[in-house]
């Protein structure tokens, strides 16, 4: 078993990952300023539900397929890309909304809001078809891991779990400045097209970012 030393260390670590940027927490960022701070924290639990599956891959060795095999690289990359070009065009040709979700929340409840479950699916997709995520677990994650301390695949578990945690608290905070810029933008019907417009040239920008990875 992992000790608390350990454990505190890996989530200190975890934490400042988290506050760097990068693309979930732009992410994160992005849905928040376009529906609110709800949307941004239910985005974020998508997200986590992703991380479940690259921490089991890990455990599992499965993650190691994407680390040898470049065809396998290549497709997932090319999914994920694929689908953030697709929430790029849904943003581009969204209009504005003149209904509120919830007052104080920020975001807009018309044609332009997708809904709370489709925002979840959205977390999970985007994180699931990033292979680098399970490329930087597989690398991350096992640094922390002593295999005298009992099976590895348990304490990748456990670390995972931590990791999501951390995720948690820096992107609920990231979701909460988020509602702050919706509440902002969303005083004019102008301003909601605005924030359309840029959350669809930052999904741009981030499937291009994903195409151009590599291992």
């Amino acid at each position: 078993m992992l000790t608390p030393d350990a454990m505190m260390a890996f989530f200190v670590a975890a934490l400042l990952l988290g506050i760097a940027p990068g693309p979930d927490n732009i992410f994160v960022l992005t849905q928040s300023a376009l529906f609110g701070t709800t949307a941004g924290m239910v985005t974020t639990l998508g997200l986590v539900t992703g991380l479940c599956v690259h921490t089991t891959a890990v455990a599992l060795g499965v993650a190691a397929i994407f680390q040898t095999s470049a065809l396998a690289f290549t497709l997932l990359k090319t999914a994920g890309a694929g689908y953030l070009l697709w929430l790029a065009w849904l943003s581009f040709r969204a209009g504005a909304s003149t209904e509120k979700i919830a007052q104080g929340d920020g975001g807009n409840a018309g044609a332009a809001f997708p809904g709370y479950m489709a925002l979840y699916r959205r977390g999970i997709v985007m994180n699931v078809t990033n292979p680098k995520v399970s490329l930087f677990f597989l690398a991350f994650l096992p640094q922390f891991c002593d295999p005298a301390r009992g099976s590895v695949a348990v304490q990748v578990l456990i670390l995972g779990a931590l990791f999501m945690l951390a995720t948690i608290v820096v992107f609920w905070t990231v979701a909460a400045l988020g509602g702050r810029l919706a509440v902002w933008f969303n005083q004019s019907q102008r301003g909601q097209i605005i924030m359309q417009r840029v959350a669809g040239s930052i999904f741009v920008a981030m499937a291009a970012a994903l195409l151009l990875s590599s291992r």
